[in-house]
């Protein structure tokens, strides 16, 4: 007997075939089914909070059409129900942006209600309904569609809501693993810059990020940055980041670059519960901005200690993308290398050409009794010596 359920493409995978882009992966709502019936047709549950199977053959996720209440503040305070009697209609009402709640029947028809083609003909991000102001990562969302779609604009009204949702206190419930799987998402789309400019508009960005938010209020004159950096270099050294296809590690230490504070970098990465990688590097970013550049005015030894805080020896690579970051900041308004870069980078493959391990060997015969600290002041000057010799030759 033929399944008495209907299956269609719903969401992004019909989104973008409307625009013209690659499609990815696709996600599929199933109408009029049990769980049992799919269970039967041989589809795997993996939802925990609502119906959601795996495909046996191309594991695609496939969804039971549902509908959704608000029970508690945040994003995960809601019930669903899913039941055969939920329509595909009631299932594309619950989701956040118009352009993201079109179906696609299996003969290729399109379904819908809410108007997203007519939104993306004219690029415009649009609430599908108030619900929308229920679940704060939507915010989130729509700041990141704006990264990657970079000629959408807001619809006035959902700006309005976004506001609300802020003022309200919503956007406060988000946990920091979300909000940063969002902005890493965002960050590596190509106009990371939007994706900002949408949460500071709609006030997300002094509750998330304040730290950037603050940075974006003023122009920063300093005596740990020289000279004036308008928000809009910033911004725009982000965009040049995602134009050359850097890391996310580099791109989210731009923002840490500017602050050019170590503490205001620790507090928006403990905020954030960055992973390892970013966290580090942005925090050596915020740290060393000013000693990077001023490096190729440093004595030998003052270049040794600059690679030794950075842990250039055991983490080279890391410190090649410090270097990285700063060359790309440099280049956003000189046409010219920064000459700190190539020196650095000389110096490090000079300094650790020395035998480390020969001279531990050496100090430990002449300081038995407490070697570790003649072993670090020898290797130092090893390396010294031999930045020294590098800068001789310059």
């Amino acid at each position: 007997m033929a399944p008495t359920y209907k299956i269609y493409v719903v969401g992004g995978a019909v989104r973008d075939a409307l625009m013209g882009l690659s499609v990815k992966d696709r996600d599929y709502v199933v109408v009029g089914a049990t769980p049992e019936q799919m269970k039967a047709a041989g589809f795997i549950a993996v939802g925990k909070d609502f119906p959601v199977f795996l495909h046996p053959t191309t594991h695609e996720e496939y969804a039971l059409a549902r509908t959704e209440r608000k029970t508690a503040p945040g994003y995960t305070g809601f019930a669903f129900h899913a039941a055969p009697d939920v329509t595909l209609e009631q299932d594309l009402q619950r989701r956040d942006l118009t352009i993201n709640a079109i179906a696609q029947d299996i003969d290729g028809t399109l379904i819908d209600p809410c108007g997203g083609q007519a939104d993306i003909k004219n690029k415009v991000f649009r609430h599908v309904s108030l619900a929308f102001a229920e679940d704060p990562v939507r915010i989130l969302r729509l700041a990141r569609f704006a990264a990657r779609f970079t000629d959408f604009s807001v619809a006035p009204q959902t700006a309005t809501l976004m506001h609300q949702m802020v003022e309200s206190g919503e956007v406060d419930a988000l946990v920091s693993e979300r909000v940063w799987q969002e902005i890493a998402r965002g960050l590596m789309e190509a106009r990371p810059s939007r994706m900002f400019a949408v949460l500071r508009e709609c006030g997300a960005l002094k509750r998330l990020m304040p730290e950037l938010d603050g940075l974006l209020d003023q122009v920063i004159d300093t005596q740990s940055h020289a000279s004036a950096v308008a928000a809009e270099k910033i911004m725009s050294e982000i965009d040049g980041a995602a134009h050359l296809e850097a890391s996310l590690p580099i791109r989210f230490s731009v923002i840490t670059y500017h602050l050019a504070n170590e503490q205001l970098a620790i507090d928006l990465c403990q905020r954030l519960k960055l992973p390892n990688d970013v966290k580090e590097l942005a925090i050596l970013a915020a740290r060393e901005c000013v000693a990077v550049h001023a490096a190729a005015e440093m004595s030998a030894d003052a270049i040794v200690k600059l690679l030794e805080r950075c842990d250039a020896f055991r983490k080279s690579d890391r410190f090649a993308d410090l270097l990285k970051l700063h060359e790309l900041i440099h280049q956003t308004s000189n046409k010219n290398k920064l000459p700190s870069i190539e020196l650095l980078l000389a110096s490090l493959t000079s300094a650790k050409a020395i035998n480390a391990g020969q001279i531990a060997a050496a100090v430990a015969i002449d300081h038995p009794q407490n070697p570790t600290h003649h072993i670090a002041a020898a290797v130092h000057a090893a390396r010294v010596s031999a930045v020294q010799t590098l800068l001789d030759r310059r």
